[in-house]
């Protein structure tokens, strides 16, 4: 059975570093909600008929599969499109919950559910500990404006649009800080890793 880690974050925070380096290094199985979401609406499933009856065939691209970013470029900002999003991709809340109950008996010594509201659903009922990773806005502003090839005030709006790390921090077990190099963010991973398994063994 699994040691299995919730890991949340606001937008260009070092999610994906964190669990890259969990995989690599420690053996973990990683399953990223939101991509998992992307498996819920291909050809074929009934989600993607419930989207494109929703938003129009606009969102449709040409290889036949929901355009992500015309979709997002719909929602993004407008919380009752969004939430119209969601009622059509179906129930993920149960989705996640059936993933979370697969990756706590996973064989490996830990699985991470990576998700962007992990402290908003059920989640944690099934999760060992949840993890939060956070930088300074300034920093994530730098890392989103060369990751998406975003302006400065795109990049901005993008966080606007992102609950501050700050909000969310009493809900983690763990707030990991990356603000500083890789280098230094692998090595307090390791650390926190290596106290989080002595202290599940132990318990």
């Amino acid at each position: 059975m699994a040691y299995l880690l919730g890991v949340t974050g606001s937008i260009a925070c070092g999610k994906s570093v964190l669990c890259r380096h969990l995989a690599n290094f420690h053996g973990a199985r990683h399953i990223d909600a939101d991509r998992h979401v992307h498996t819920m609406y291909e050809p074929g499933k009934p989600a993607f008929d419930r989207i494109v009856a929703q938003f129009g065939d606009q969102v449709v691209g040409s290889d036949g599969s929901i355009d992500r970013k015309a979709l997002g470029d719909i929602v993004f900002g407008k919380p009752d499109l969004l939430a119209a999003l969601r009622t059509a991709i179906g129930d993920i809340e149960g989705e996640f919950m059936r993933l979370l109950g697969e990756l706590k008996d996973d064989p490996a010594p830990i699985a991470v559910f990576e998700a962007v509201r992990l402290f908003e659903g059920p989640y944690m009922e099934i999760c060992d500990a949840g993890w939060l990773v956070a930088s300074e806005d300034d920093t994530a502003i730098v890392r989103l404006m060369a990751r998406n090839s975003l302006t400065r005030v795109e990049a901005e709006q993008r966080m606007a649009s992102a609950t501050p790390w700050r909000v969310r921090a009493s809900r983690a077990d763990l707030v990991l800080h990356n603000d500083g190099s890789i280098a230094d963010f692998q090595a307090a991973i390791d650390v926190a890793v290596g106290e989080a398994l002595n202290h599940h063994v132990s318990g």
